[in-house]
């Protein structure tokens, strides 16, 4: 264990580490400025716990039981048989001929079958198959994957099956929102691409530690789903090379955990000092006292996408963020709202910084002005 594992670990505390996933990657780097996801997520600290103690709990991203229990049968489902029904779909989208294909299955073996454990075996069974020159098909079901994220490498379960064909392997990603009439919901395919795209550069960056080429992963995934509203499955095949480039861009602008920590105080933590019965004791003033000390980048977008958001909308209140990313970038060099007013009113003298926004302000409210006097 390195020293930045135990200065994590003393941040985190106490609590069991929460394991990032594709969908909390894929918002972490949708927002690289946000030190404080950035250290809480790096940590596994449990962001719902800490926003649920300073009062601000919120619900993001889970889905309700049935649902849950629906996406979990369809995946079963499309997955019986060695994936009888998804080599049915892969034959008509990728011109497979075979007729048999090898399914890994790299789900824990047991209750102590550690994560490290499983990353070895599906690095294993992923180099040989990358290295093989057979046809047939081979399927990876539930492999575990590795990502480099501030400099850190952080494992992912990925709810996929990888399939390599000939000299390519292909993310399928399994959802069970229908596809009705060849449409599907356009918010639900962008985020399955966003989180396939996580996996296709895990699975390039373990390639290619391997020493062997990223671009045996394919940029086009397959997207499975119901078809209208039955449980008979149909696949589409999605290209991520728009939300791929996003993430490598992000993650490269991301600051390193080394280069963050040593911002912090020595002896900050999120540990909730939890008693036997598995409450809270730490006094929630307390707790905000150490939150506050990791800046923030709050958007509203931040809403849909991450458990302390409550938290950071509060601290915001009143400020140019809660505003929007678009409305803080053009308002740069200004903080609050009420000075945004002045300076559109002309109660206040822009500094240097803030001319350019302040003329943008001005003539904003001149053009509210002039639309309230015509509908005079």
């Amino acid at each position: 264990m390195t020293v930045i594992d135990d200065r994590l670990n003393a941040i985190r505390g106490a609590a069991p580490r929460k394991p990032h996933n594709a969908r909390t990657l894929a918002a972490l780097a949708a927002n690289p400025g946000c030190r404080r996801r950035t250290l809480m997520d790096a940590a596994g600290v449990n962001k719902v716990l800490i926003a649920d103690r300073l009062g601000h709990g919120m619900t993001v991203g889970q889905m309700s039981s049935m649902a849950l229990a629906r996406g979990k049968s369809f995946e079963a489902q499309v997955k019986a048989e060695g994936g009888n029904d998804l080599l049915r779909l892969l034959r008509g989208h990728l011109d497979l001929p075979t007729a048999q294909a090898h399914y890994h299955d790299l789900n824990p073996a047991d209750d102590d079958d550690r994560i490290s454990a499983r990353l070895r075996r599906s690095q294993s069974a992923l180099e040989e198959a990358a290295r093989a020159s057979d046809p047939v098909g081979t399927m990876f079901d539930h492999p575990i994957l590795q990502l480099t994220m501030n400099g850190v490498r952080v494992h992912i379960e990925p709810d996929l099956i990888a399939f390599k064909f000939g000299d390519r392997f292909h993310v399928v990603e399994i959802k069970s929102f229908p596809i009705v009439d060849g449409t599907a919901d356009s918010g639900k395919v962008a985020a399955a691409a966003q989180q396939a795209a996580v996996y296709v550069l895990a699975m390039r960056e373990m390639l290619q530690t391997a020493g062997l080429s990223p671009e045996l992963v394919s940029h086009k995934v397959i997207l499975v789903c119901p078809r209208d509203f039955t449980n008979q499955p149909v696949a589409e095949l999605v290209d991520v090379r728009k939300p791929l480039a996003s993430l490598r861009r992000h993650l490269t602008r991301m600051e390193s955990i080394e280069a963050l920590l040593s911002l912090l105080p020595p002896g900050l933590t999120f540990d909730l000092v939890l008693d036997e019965t598995g409450q809270a004791t730490r006094s929630p003033d307390d707790l905000a006292a150490s939150v506050a000390q990791v800046s923030a980048r709050y958007s509203p977008d931040c809403l849909q996408s991450c458990e302390l958001a409550g938290v950071c909308r509060a601290e915001a209140d009143g400020t140019v963020p809660v505003l929007g990313r678009v409305v803080r970038e053009e308002l740069g060099g200004i903080d609050s709202i009420a000075e945004a007013i002045e300076l559109a009113t002309g109660g206040r003298v822009p500094d240097d910084s803030q001319r350019q926004a302040a003329r943008l302000l001005r003539s904003a409210y001149q053009m509210r002005q002039q639309a309230l006097e015509a509908l005079r």
